[in-house]
């Protein structure tokens, strides 16, 4: 079993930064994507940003030029750097990785983290 662990949510005004971070221990052998999705309160979940593995990045056209997802292979961990915050950033934010845990099976799981809150105040 894979475990996803969240950080870096928390209360923040228009304009700010935040940077947040999902950490997956367990048993892994690789992880192939690693994505941010957010839902706001009453609406669906949505793809923030997506990084490969071989570090291939896509944004929602929302945050395209102010957050930044990143990876750190050695340590199973993604980043996503936000800038430039809007209230409409306002949500739970939700790490996802695909990943293969052993050397002889290629099948990939999907795991889910727990969510970090994201408040942007105007």
């Amino acid at each position: 079993q894979v475990q996803l662990v969240e950080s870096g949510g928390g209360l923040v005004q228009a304009g700010g930064s935040l940077r947040l971070s999902c950490a997956a221990s367990g048993t892994i052998f690789s992880i192939n994507a690693m994505e941010w999705y957010r839902q706001a309160p009453g609406k669906q979940r949505e793809l923030v940003a997506a990084i490969t593995s071989r570090g291939s990045t896509n944004y929602a056209d929302s945050v395209k030029g102010r957050f930044t997802i990143s990876r750190d292979n050695a340590k199973n961990t993604v980043y996503l750097q936000m800038n430039s915050l809007k209230p409409d950033d306002t949500a739970d934010y939700y790490c996802n990785v695909r990943a293969r845990l052993y050397y002889n099976n290629p099948r990939e799981y999907n795991y889910w983290g727990q969510g970090t809150q994201v408040t942007v105040s105007s």
